[in-house]
């Protein structure tokens, strides 16, 4: 049986023993938001509490547990659904909304609210007309680079990929790490493939490998070229780094660059709050005009289409989508609005900006690809194998495996 339609079986036949998170206390109907990111727990909180005492007719809770999707996945198949569901744009997200569980907000108001790149991005993650999540906030994946570094060498933003490799070079030439690699960690080798492939190939090469119209043997050669390139302006141990160790490292001025998401600014500050931080697209082509920044949906909020109180959930969202409530949340976790109006102002990302503003944007690659043909390790392996060939084998035939299964 196709596992989404199997999602769909256990909810039908399962008995409704719970009333999907909701319940009465106090006068006030209780609605639970679970949410999948636990570095923007303090932040949920901090509006949660000023959702919760700006009225008297609701109280939120959130949840917030650890290995959150695999969490969320157990509740779905026990008939438990959250009343709202905060999560990333993912292929669980798709998987989720194929098997129907959300309320179906293509006519809803709150999509007026938002950036419609992000909602058509919704779409196309899920392969599906209906829109059933608000996006709330965005990411962007690209390159981090040290200003001061960068002065005192002479160096000037790299707007192709030539001029990236060149200014590796000159980096690695001076004695200096040019990129701080963090490939202890597999989801890390992730974050140059999502430029590479979305940027090269498009979001457009699932669409048409679902169908079976194509293979990654066929079109990722370039990319897994370029993947390896990279990989000869690391460091000494770029396998033995983690993500904790890049932030610091990178906060301590050990590389000149450092090809990350924003999310890792709060993180990388910690470590030195004065660390001066650039940040500029990965170039994957000789054109600068065609180079566009990768960015997608951080979180999004769909609502339980078995909860019972659609309408207070809305409310909720209503007031998440406020201008000085979505600015409060995305100060606080170096993200972007999808809020019309609602700018961010940390001069980190300022380079970022004109991409947002001018939709010069791509989802990431990875949004596409099921989580079973675990994309991380098979990119950490290749990039250890150094194998082309035997890379994409693995792509097409985990491609492959997991979409008899579906």
């Amino acid at each position: 049986m196709k596992l989404g339609k199997w999602i769909a079986v256990c909810l039908s036949t399962v008995l409704m023993l719970t009333a999907c998170g909701a319940k009465e206390e106090s006068g006030r109907v209780q609605i639970e938001f679970f949410q999948n990111k636990p570095e923007a727990k303090g932040s949920f909180d901090a509006l949660i509490e000023k959702f919760n005492e700006s009225q008297s007719r609701i109280k939120v809770i959130q949840v917030n547990p650890p290995d959150a999707e695999t969490v969320l996945k157990t509740r779905v198949v026990k008939n438990d659904i959250p009343d709202i569901i905060g999560m990333g744009a993912t292929d669980t997200y798709s998987l989720l909304a194929q098997s129907g569980i959300f309320m179906d907000l293509t006519n809803n108001s709150l999509l007026s609210q938002v950036d419609e790149t992000y909602v058509e991005m919704l779409k196309d993650v899920a392969g599906m007309e209906e829109v059933t999540g608000i996006p709330y906030s965005t990411n962007a994946n690209g390159v981090m680079y040290n200003k001061e570094i960068f002065k005192e060498m002479g160096l000037r933003v790299p707007r192709t990929w030539d001029e990236l490799l060149a200014t590796a070079q000159k980096v690695k030439e001076a004695g200096k790490i040019p990129f701080y690699f963090t490939y202890k960690d597999d989801w890390q080798t992730v974050l140059p493939f999502n430029a590479l492939a979305s940027n090269l190939e498009g979001v457009e090469f699932y669409m048409d490998r679902r169908e079976g119209k194509i293979t990654f043997a066929e079109k990722y050669r370039e990319i897994a070229e370029k993947q390896l390139a990279l990989m000869d302006y690391g460091h000494g141990d770029n396998f033995g780094k983690n993500y904790a160790d890049g932030n610091r490292g990178f906060a301590r001025g050990e590389s000149a660059m450092y090809i990350q998401g924003t999310w890792a600014i709060p993180e990388i500050r910690k470590a030195n709050p004065d660390v001066p931080i650039g940040f500029f697209p990965l170039p994957t082509g000789n054109n600068p005009e065609e180079n566009k920044l990768i960015s997608g949906v951080d979180t999004l909020l769909a609502i339980s289409d078995r909860s019972k109180h659609k309408e207070e959930a809305q409310q909720f969202i209503q007031f998440l989508l406020k201008p000085e409530n979505s600015k409060q949340y995305i100060t606080e976790q170096t993200l972007f609005s999808t809020v019309d109006g609602v700018k961010q102002d940390d001069p980190a990302v300022a380079e970022l900006l004109p991409y947002l503003e001018q939709d010069q944007v791509l989802d990431f690659a990875d949004h596409y690809i099921p989580a079973a043909v675990q994309l991380n390790s098979v990119i950490q392996s290749f990039l250890q194998n150094r194998d082309i060939d035997g890379y994409l084998k693995k792509l097409d035939t985990e491609w492959d495996k997991v979409a008899d299964r579906r």
